[in-house]
């Protein structure tokens, strides 16, 4: 299997038993505390999961300019985007001290990890300006991830983290949510050599399904990783539990059975394009998977980036940066005269008016205004479950 990302093995960092974690909890109560922003909370939970081997916590100045300018820490392993907890909030613990991170999306002081706090450091305006920039491709703040960012705070708290749970994940989500451990341990006991993945934080339409299916034929893959986002996203993106059951709707009817594995992954989007696909590519090598699926606007957001600028990215970092293949998906539509989603690069002797152009947002559009997709959108138990969605909201 392949290996995990510049690692031998898995490296995470949650806390495996009881025992450990009870005494931690003791410890915690008499530390102080901060409230962690939703995406340092989003970061510890994919630290503890195993999906950001081999980090073992949040990046320091050095590491985190050195990311967003080079795409790598001051060690030189690459890296694509940062893993950092910064907050607004008045510091008052000094560098060498242990600190208890509380989650800010669960009721009460709910302890999610432990900090051992090397770095205290302010970041002036003109870098963090730098830092966007160079992470997003915009400082525009009406880009949803660089207004996240904006929001977060100056100040740098860096050090190694200790995990204690998977915050409302595992809760919310329990059949569903996996580790990267978990999803290797899978892959291995089916025997999967070849395994493609699958990146959604959207429902699946036809456009997806074939994507799979395309990929999966062409790489001749054991089995495809549906592997969706569980965490925040913007204002009018559907919510996880909604594609959650629209994704199971549509593999239990037009898949073969024991060739798709359904999970889901804690974090929280962050619209960062090429940057995010490269992100992808980590965890879902720390997954075990052989090959990831880049399409059209990879991880995108509104016009801000190119449609295949996600795919191009691949071909700009070091050929030995990931052992993980890309796949890198064309424009798909559906075709009149096949009768079937197709990539359109494949279908040369077709014009413009045979597609129907495929569109999330487009399907999105008809739904809100209670209009019945075609089946050239998507298929019609799928569509069942997200109109339902759209009438009870």
């Amino acid at each position: 299997m392949i290996k995990p990302h510049g690692s031998q093995e898995l490296m995470p960092r949650i806390v495996n038993t009881d025992e450990e974690k009870e005494s931690l909890l003791k410890l915690a109560s008499e530390m102080k505390k901060i409230k962690v922003t939703s995406a340092a909370a989003a970061n510890l939970v994919m630290l503890g999961a195993g999906y950001f081997t081999p980090l073992d916590g949040f990046m320091n100045k050095d590491d985190l300019v050195s990311v967003a300018d080079d795409m790598k820490l001051k060690n030189g392993m690459f890296w694509p985007t940062p893993v950092v907890n910064l907050t607004n909030q008045k510091v008052d613990f000094k560098e060498g001290e242990e600190i208890a991170l509380v989650d800010p999306n669960l009721d009460g002081d709910n302890i999610l990890a432990i900090q051992k706090i090397d770095k205290i450091e302010k970041l002036d305006s003109k870098e963090i300006d730098n830092i966007i920039e160079k992470v997003y491709g915009t400082k525009d703040s009406s880009h949803p991830g660089v207004q996240t960012f904006y929001e977060q705070g100056d100040t740098l708290l860096s050090g190694s983290v200790r995990v204690l749970n998977f915050s409302y994940f595992e809760i919310d989500f329990k059949d569903t949510f996996r580790t990267a451990m978990q999803i290797r341990s899978s892959i291995e006991s089916k025997g999967w050599k070849n395994v493609v993945a699958f990146q959604t934080r959207n429902p699946m339409h036809r456009a997806h399904e074939e994507l799979c299916r395309m990929a999966g034929e062409r790489v001749n893959a054991d089995g495809i990783l549906i592997h969706m986002l569980l965490g925040k996203l913007k204002p009018g993106d559907i919510p996880a539990d909604v594609r959650d059951s629209a994704i199971r709707t549509m593999v239990k009817h037009y898949f073969p059975k024991n060739y798709v594995m359904i999970t889901g992954y804690g974090f929280d989007m962050l619209y960062a394009g090429p940057r995010e696909a490269l992100l992808h590519a980590v965890f879902r090598q720390n997954c075990g998977c052989s090959h990831l699926i880049v399409g059209r606007d990879h991880a995108g957001v509104g016009d801000f980036y190119g449609a295949f600028d996600a795919q191009e990215i691949f071909d700009q970092i070091p050929k030995d940066a990931l052992l993980i293949n890309i796949f890198k998906a064309d424009h798909t539509a559906y075709s009149k005269k096949l009768n079937k989603v197709v990539m359109m690069n494949d279908v040369t002797d077709h014009a413009k008016e045979d597609f129907v152009i495929l569109s999330g947002t487009k399907v999105r559009e008809m739904l809100s205004k209670g209009e019945t997709l075609p089946k050239e959108f998507a298929r019609p138990e799928v569509a069942e479950v997200l109109m339902k969605h759209y009438m009870e909201g």
